[in-house]
């Protein structure tokens, strides 16, 4: 699937409406740190840091969906209590999102407790009733949902199993669908996947479509067979299962039978997750896109959501950015400023440290790889600065460089102590490194603290400078003299 057709679909889709119904919930997350051992029990003892709050279950879809520059109709319910009104105010507060919240008396909002220590889940609290609303408020949520469904670009029932989607209610979508002519997706709970009807997509993640089925979903074998056995029976006329770290598949009636795979990512919290795919979904097939091309989306912008604690979002410019990248079909030579600079904001959200080295890179030699290994070694992830073409030119003289910008960007981006390569035309990276901000400027050489450029920038913001000394020998010049003097080899 070419990058630029997905990335086109981010612009395509951008500002459409996007009606959400479901469970929606306020996730509460208790951050500490544990130094010692309850002797009271085998516990830990946390001692609490801070806390924040977020829109959970609907409330999450809602705010991935307007990250995505999405324009979103949550329809839910709340109880009538303090934890109810908190999360109106803090739907209330993202833009492009628009909410009728049925405020239901003498059932409490659902409210999920995370303690969390470090990057480690301690414990979660449930508050919540389990039942299906009562009728009063049902017919409510069935009036809204034909009120605000006629310019709209598609519907998600988001169901948490908490008994907003009922019958009722998943009927209601389904003649809104039919009668403006847009497509309806599920997230799914329960074994009756039935209960959905002829949705266009049903979005189980793999243990949900192993417990419905009574089938294992392990291997693509195993998923394979349970999607044939899912699509002989339901209704909708596509099931897409989310498998985590496998990626995703999906079957249609009458079609194959589809695996996509995804990327190794470092995993900080799986909150919200599906949250995510389901959003992105929507956004492809609102975009214009094809089935396989909405899952693409799915699986580059869940990876995104992963790396990040807590009940994450994740925005089409981190989208756009993972895309351009290459971060799900093969990699990329070089980014544009821009696109660093919002994949720097990605890590830097996920708790990472940004180090920055730069240079001409013309011939890789050993010396190349001892500065890259150190920085890497010294850091979460690294951008190098590469100078182009006409920079090196400026620094070298004409018959420099060797190799162009592009084949040296493409080297470098090969190599893994390297994240991103940006390429710059100046001839020193000052303005890049003022504008990145980096955590750790690693440079090689014999330089001193005062002769390194942006080092008072990085130390300025509290970050380090570390330098490599020169490896004997190896120097890109050295290497062009031998080989013009006919002693260098020719492997």
């Amino acid at each position: 699937m070419a990058r630029a057709s997905l990335i086109d679909l981010i612009s395509a889709a951008a500002g459409k409406r996007i009606v959400c119904v479901g469970d929606v919930m306020l996730d509460r997350f208790v951050y500490g740190e544990v130094s010692r051992i309850s002797p009271e029990a085998p516990v830990p003892i946390m001692r609490r840091t801070r806390e924040a709050s977020m829109p959970g279950g609907a409330g999450n879809v809602a705010r991935n969906l307007a990250s995505l520059g999405l324009s979103t109709a949550l329809i839910g319910v709340v109880g009538d209590d303090p934890e109810g009104r908190e999360l109106a105010a803090l739907l209330g507060n993202i833009p492009d999102v628009e909410t009728d919240l049925i405020a239901m008396r003498g059932r409490p909002t659902t409210l999920k407790t995370r303690f969390v220590a470090g990057s480690q889940q301690l414990l979660r609290v449930d508050a919540e009733e389990v039942a299906d609303i009562d009728k009063v408020t049902e017919a409510e949520l069935v009036a809204s949902i034909h009120d605000v469904a006629a310019d709209a670009a598609l519907i998600i029932l988001s169901d948490y199993a908490k008994g907003a989607v009922t019958d009722a209610v998943i009927k209601a979508a389904l003649d809104a669908g039919e009668a403006f002519g847009i497509p309806v997706i599920a997230d799914p709970k329960g074994r009756d996947f039935k209960r959905y009807g002829a949705v266009d997509l049903i979005k189980p993640n793999g243990h949900e479509l192993a417990h419905a089925f009574g089938m294992p979903a392990d291997s693509d074998q195993d998923v394979a067979a349970a999607l044939k056995a899912a699509m002989q029976v339901l209704p909708a006329k596509a099931v897409v299962v989310t498998r985590a770290a496998k990626g995703m598949s999906f079957a249609t009636h009458g079609g194959e039978i589809t695996h996509r795979s995804g990327k190794a990512r470092e995993v900080y919290d799986v909150s919200g997750a599906g949250d995510t795919s389901i959003a992105a979904l929507a956004l492809g097939l609102a975009g214009g896109g094809t089935l396989a091309q909405a899952v693409d989306l799915a699986i580059a912008a869940s990876g995104i959501a992963v790396g990040k604690s807590g009940t994450a979002t994740v925005s089409a410019a981190e989208l756009r950015s993972a895309l351009e990248m290459g971060l799900d079909h093969g990699g990329v030579s070089h980014i544009p400023l821009e696109t660093a600079l919002s994949q720097v904001a990605a890590w830097r959200d996920a708790g990472l440290t940004v180090g920055f080295t730069n240079g001409c890179f013309d011939i890789l030699h050993p010396g190349h790889l001892k500065v890259l290994e150190e920085a890497k070694a010294r850091c979460g992830r690294l951008i190098v600065g590469l100078n182009s073409d006409a920079s090196v030119r400026r620094l070298k003289g004409p018959t420099r460089p060797v190799n162009d910008a592009e084949s040296r960007a493409r080297v470098l981006s090969g190599l893994t102590a390297v994240d991103a390569v940006v390429v710059f035309d100046e001839e020193t990276p000052a303005a890049l490194i003022e504008a990145l901000q980096p955590d750790l400027l690693v440079k090689g050489g014999d330089y001193t603290l005062d002769k390194i450029v942006g080092a008072d920038v990085v130390l300025a913001r509290g970050g380090t400078v570390h330098i490599v000394p020169t490896v004997n020998g190896q120097s890109t010049t050295a290497a062009i003299a031998r080989v013009q003097a006919g002693t260098g080899s020719d492997t």
